[in-house]
């Protein structure tokens, strides 16, 4: 039976990887924004359609050959019948339509309703072909007919394909399509001023011998022509009240004019961030070797700017809306999503395994690491991942999420500088400099009496002879930490110099700093 074929049909349709995969291949390349076909077949689309604008050009003076008639009549027409039909089809799925019918009559224990699936089938690609831009692509396909010379003009309808293939034009509709009310309203208005301007002109001067407005259509002409504000002359009032209808049509253009012009703005306005949002996505799809920042306070612009310096790309993202502006302010690419979300990754397309060279987790707050540190690694399980740490009391919970470097504000600030004793530091080496026998290491230095007895302010110290970087001083007595500490700053007894060098002149570094008083 032909229900029975069809049921079958649809089942295996609907279950068969290879026709998904066909159907996928199709989408992507004609829907989906992101595939990197689908731009090479927009050009060629855009082509074909410049092609047949100006073979209906030359036609209008010229003979044109009978080979470009055939290519734009025929060729280009069929292959845009070809798009058109595989757009209706990848529209929507016709098997998963049968296929939910026949499980939902099944599951009500009664015969399938087949005709009722076939019925939401047609329904469903009606409302795709009464689309505004599949009416388009269908009027585009007309100069097939070529025979029936009206058809030809139709030609003309393919430009408007050019708002499917051209990103430019997509932005610009969906930033118009904001205000229709706004430009309903402006129509109405517009509309009404015309009538009644072309009606008032045509009763003051259709009966005049040496008016040029003889007719209603003259008179619809001059009051379009007049409220636009083009103002041709070609044809003008030439008694006094036609005159008066003028000035009253002139200023209701200007105000016409106006709340066009405060329209397009402010379209254009309320959509800028998302179009700068959308475009920034876009970029980001282009870039390799990406250092993604999870948070972007005062530590975080540090790094940052640091990393720029030496050619690395920048991603950051901080959903607070104030700091994301403060990264794009700085130069970076930075988004006002939540890191501790999925969503954001899906929303940014970052591919982890591929782009990503590393991920720092910069929150000042270790809850907001771990949340990121979380999301990251239900993504991904590879991806090399830094982490502040702020409380002693959370290293357990970083290390539990799977975070690869776990540092201290202070540390991390010392291995984002630029040069690092003559060697430039990067994150691929933290974990040398971080293990026991490394040659180069980070050092806290406790000050005792001895040594204030020979160093009383950091600019005494002669750690630079010494070719060890002092990146700062933590003061017990107010328990805050000094980044790049003034010369005249004081030292007291209990506080810590945190330093930075290769492991032996660190040690004659301390040494020096206990001997100092024996040398005199």
């Amino acid at each position: 039976m032909l229900k029975d074929f069809v049921l079958d049909l649809a089942y295996y349709l609907d279950t068969s990887s290879t026709y998904k995969k066909r159907k996928l291949f199709f989408y992507n390349i004609l829907e989906n924004e992101k595939n990197k076909y689908k731009k090479l077949i927009d050009i060629f689309m855009i082509i074909l359609i410049f092609i047949s604008v100006a073979v209906l050009i030359r036609a209008v003076k010229h003979e044109v050959e009978e080979y470009l008639v055939f290519f734009s009549s025929y060729v280009i027409s069929i292959i845009f019948l070809i798009e058109y039909l595989f757009r209706l089809w990848v529209n929507s799925s016709v098997s998963k339509i049968i296929v939910t019918r026949a499980e939902y009559d099944t599951f009500l224990l009664r015969e399938v309703r087949l005709g009722k699936a076939l019925k939401e089938v047609l329904r469903v690609k009606f409302l795709y072909m009464i689309s505004p831009q599949s009416i388009i692509d269908l009027l585009a396909i007309m100069p097939f007919f070529h025979e029936l010379r009206l058809f030809r003009i139709f030609i003309l309808f393919r430009v408007f394909k050019l708002f499917r293939y051209a990103k430019s034009f997509q932005i610009l509709a969906s930033v118009l399509a904001t205000k229709k009310f706004e430009f309903l309203t402006l129509g109405m208005f517009a509309s009404i001023v015309i009538f009644i301007s072309s009606v008032l002109i045509y009763v003051m001067e259709g009966n005049h011998a040496n008016s040029e407005i003889t007719s209603m259509y003259r008179a619809v002409y001059w009051a379009i022509v007049t409220i636009s504000t083009v103002g041709y002359g070609d044809v003008a009032p030439v008694t006094n009240e036609g005159r008066f209808v003028a000035i009253l049509v002139i200023i209701a253009g200007i105000a016409v004019l106006a709340f066009t012009t405060s329209l397009f703005v402010s379209a254009f306005t309320e959509k800028l961030d998302e179009i700068k949002e959308t475009k920034s996505i876009e970029d980001v799809a282009k870039l390799k070797k990406i250092y993604l920042i999870c948070g972007y306070g005062e530590l975080a612009s540090t790094v940052a700017k640091k990393l720029q310096k030496t050619g690395n790309k920048i991603i950051v993202l901080d959903k607070n809306e104030i700091m994301s502006q403060r990264a794009i302010k700085d130069g970076f690419i930075s988004f006002a999503y939540n890191p501790g979300s999925i969503e954001s990754y899906h929303k940014i397309n970052l591919d982890l395994d591929t782009q990503i060279k590393h991920i720092l987790c910069l929150h000042e707050d270790d809850v907001s690491n771990v949340y990121s540190a979380l999301t990251i690694r239900s993504i991904n399980k590879k991806v090399p991942i830094l982490s502040l740490l702020m409380n002693d009391l959370n290293r357990k919970k970083l290390d539990f999420v799977g975070i690869n470097e776990i540092v201290y504000p202070q540390e991390l600030v010392g291995l984002i500088t630029k040069e690092l004793v003559g060697i430039p530091v990067a994150f691929e080496v933290i974990h040398e400099l971080r293990t026991e026998h490394a040659n180069v290491k980070i050092d806290e230095l406790g000050i005792t009496q001895r040594i204030i007895d020979n160093y009383a302010r950091v600019g005494e110290l002669s750690n630079k002879s010494y070719r060890v970087v002092l990146l700062g001083v933590y003061k017990k007595s107010k328990d805050r930490f000094y980044f790049n500490p003034l010369d005249d700053t004081l030292l007291e007894v209990g506080d810590y110099l945190l330093v930075i060098g290769y492991s032996m002149f660190i040690k004659e570094f301390e040494k020096s700093l206990h001997t100092r008083v024996n040398n005199e």
